[in-house]
């Protein structure tokens, strides 16, 4: 008997296409898609901690200068 796989729709350049019907190879290509754009959405999060890290370092040196010639 035939799976009845819920239809995976992806959406590439306003083309749908069903990710069920994928070969293996485009199936490979799409999981490389995914896993990028994760691992982009994670470095963009932590790229967003260490500016504010160093703005908060920036910000302590400034104040530490500025005692300094107090």
């Amino acid at each position: 008997m035939a799976e009845n796989k819920k239809p995976q729709i992806v959406t590439i350049d306003d083309v749908e296409y069903d990710a069920n019907d994928f070969t293996p190879l485009q199936a490979r290509l799409f999981d490389h898609c995914v896993d990028l754009d994760r691992k982009i959405s994670g470095t963009t999060f932590q790229l967003e901690q260490l500016q504010v890290g160093k703005e908060v370092f920036v910000t302590r040196l400034k104040e530490a200068l500025a005692t300094d010639t107090e």
